[in-house]
């Protein structure tokens, strides 16, 4: 089911088929959302739940015995439900089944809002225990933006703009032991600007725990047209296109959970930025996509 909600500048759109925003257009009608040609990714914006990349070897130890579980989680292929529909807001729900106790022993329910609010799209994960044990987990975003945006440009002609001055190194990933590897060299990122070219990806995700910023723009400086994703509820961010295949997107992962990486073990509740509930609460993640205009058009 596709859900439209719309606001004078913006229109999203929403399938309930893993709760995943597939169109984000301007008045003008600009998309903004990779359109999933399956020639490069056939996806656009999954929901990371509950795991964040993958596990070692696919399998994970929770209470005690071994899951396995696949790459990003239970979420992309999932129904939810509708729970709320107004004209600018929509409720995406799901929760545990005895299928999803295979590869996950909890009782959970997890929802997604979308909410358009002057012409800034929210985006409100929130996570429920249902559970009578504490319950772990990781949760990410995933949305995919074209990128170029507008013809006659390139990826190389844009850049990320960091909301605040950073000094960091990103922590690679190892493509043979599908791992992220801090023992290596990744993109350093000082001040707040980072050029975007094809050959930062060739070790897949560029990956970066802790920034000092919450906010960052795909942004083409000769135009100003772009995105800007902010991610107030999440520690980490990852940026990912393919390399060396052409593909004319660009994603923006907000994290709060990671792949494996190298030093860690298989325990479940040991992983880079778990997250634990008690029984009976819930915990609420928040990220914003706002559209950034042509100087001209401002």
């Amino acid at each position: 089911m596709l859900i439209t909600i719309k606001d004078s500048r913006i229109t999203a759109v929403i399938d309930s088929t893993g709760a995943q925003l597939i169109s984000l257009r301007d008045a003008s009608g600009r998309e903004y959302i990779w359109q999933r040609d399956p020639k490069y990714w056939k996806k656009c914006s999954p929901l990371l739940f509950p795991v964040v990349g993958n596990c070692r070897n696919d399998r994970t130890i929770l209470e005690d015995r071994i899951y396995a579980i696949e790459k990003h989680g239970l979420c992309r292929e999932r129904d939810f439900d509708v729970s709320q529909e107004t004209s600018s807001k929509a409720v995406f729900s799901m929760g545990d089944t005895p299928d999803t106790h295979k590869a996950y022993p909890y009782a959970f329910r997890l929802s997604l809002a979308y909410e358009l609010k002057d012409g800034v799209l929210f985006m409100k994960y929130q996570v429920e225990n249902r559970d009578q044990r504490d319950m772990w987990y990781a949760i990410g975003a995933h949305p995919g933006f074209n990128c170029p945006m507008e013809e006659g440009y390139a990826l190389e002609d844009y850049q990320l703009v960091f909301e605040k001055e950073e000094n960091t190194v990103s922590i690679p990933y190892d493509l043979d032991q599908l791992h992220f590897a801090p023992s290596k060299t990744g993109t350093t990122l000082k001040g707040s600007i980072l050029p975007l070219s094809r050959e930062m990806f060739k070790h897949d995700a560029v990956f970066f725990d802790r920034l000092n910023s919450r906010a960052v723009s795909i942004l083409n400086p000769a135009t100003g047209r772009g995105v800007e994703v902010g991610f107030p509820g999440f520690e980490t961010v990852a940026f990912w296109t393919l390399c060396p295949e052409p593909a004319p997107y660009l994603c923006v992962e907000p994290w709060n959970g990671s792949g494996i990486y190298e030093n860690e073990d298989d325990q479940f509740s040991h992983r880079h930025h778990i997250q634990r509930l008690c029984p009976g609460d819930s915990r609420s993640y928040v990220m914003t996509i706002r559209i950034l205009e042509r100087f001209s058009e401002q």
